[in-house]
């Protein structure tokens, strides 16, 4: 199951506290403080793998609670500090503190990660305020509690292309053609409900990530359809590929309807380069023959089935990305 979203609430270990402790031993007169200090509560991490591909690991913990640090002892003993709790989440997810609403952080690569809540700092036990004018302190310091935050977690899909079509315009089984993905296929829309990410290898040891998109209507800015809940996942694309059927009475038309619905999303996705694919040119009797629409933007004509184009729109992709 694919999941991209879920809130989940954190707390950080509270500190140790620390001791008030005298040195007391045989034949040693007067022996002096010897408190020592609380140990660290321990951190809430949250950690980027390139293992997961889902948020569905999680969905089902919705609190995450780290130990506190030890109290500190006698003879400077210092309490042990509590280990932190490491959460891993999928390469692409973006976390939010619900309360203040901040980005706490957006972890795009393998390893990366981020202190989302920090554990509480031990107590300083009597030792640590001795001077030459108190020379027996009787004081010691509770150990901080630690923080505590409820965090959103929201995945977006990292993929070098983007399909991005009505429903049913061949994305699917462009992405089976073209990778080792096997995303449903069927002559109805809407097949696709969740994105399925495939590895498109070309000769000379080149590949690409591409990402397909559930199809989208007019109105999915909005929320229609399946709406922002996956379009968000496009934001994440270096190239957008436009999957229009080659058999459409106005290409010019369906184009410039995709185009509206991803800059009301979000007006920078029409920085990103794109091109346009006329798929299904099997089916179609009347293949529309044209090298760019209206707005300079490349076309080519392809079938997946037949793998008619094939070829040469990945490499044209690939030269895309690496510019």
């Amino acid at each position: 199951m694919f999941i991209d979203f879920t809130s989940i609430h954190v707390q950080a270990g509270n500190g140790g506290n620390g001791c008030v402790s005298f040195r007391r031993e045989k034949y040693v007169p007067k022996g002096g403080p010897d408190g020592g200090d609380g140990g660290n509560g321990g951190d809430i991490i949250i950690r980027a793998s390139h293992n997961l591909h889902t948020l569905q690991d999680i969905i089902h913990r919705k609190h995450f609670r780290a130990q506190r640090g030890e109290n500190g002892g006698g003879k400077n003993s210092h309490g042990r500090n509590a280990d932190p709790v490491i959460i891993d989440v999928p390469c692409g997810t973006i976390i939010i503190n619900e309360e203040t609403g901040k980005l706490i952080g957006d972890l795009t690569e393998d390893g990366q990660q981020v202190v989302a809540a920090k554990g509480g700092k031990g107590g300083r036990g009597n030792d640590a305020f001795k001077s030459p004018t108190n020379r027996t302190p009787r004081k010691a310091e509770p150990g901080q509690p630690g923080e505590t935050a409820t965090l959103s977690l929201e995945l977006k899909v990292l993929a070098d292309a983007g399909l991005v079509g009505f429903p049913n315009a061949g994305k699917s089984t462009f992405l089976a053609s073209v990778s080792a993905a096997r995303p449903k296929i069927a002559d109805y829309p809407f097949t696709t409900l969740t994105p399925n990410l495939g590895i498109a290898k070309l000769s000379g040891y080149r590949s690409f990530v591409i990402a397909d998109i559930p199809g989208l209507i007019e109105g999915a800015h909005a929320g229609k359809g399946l709406g922002v809940q996956f379009l968000k996942h496009v934001e994440r694309t270096k190239v957008l590929l436009f999957m229009i059927e080659s058999g459409s009475e106005d290409a010019e038309k369906d184009y410039a309807s995709l185009k509206k619905e991803l800059k009301m999303f979000n007006p920078q996705l029409m920085k990103r380069p794109r091109l346009v694919a006329l798929t299904k040119s099997d089916l179609s009797e009347k293949v529309i023959r044209k090298q760019k629409m209206k707005d300079g933007t490349p076309v080519l004509v392809i079938s997946s089935v037949v793998r008619k184009g094939i070829d040469d729109l990945l490499n044209v992709i690939w030269q895309m990305i690496k510019e």
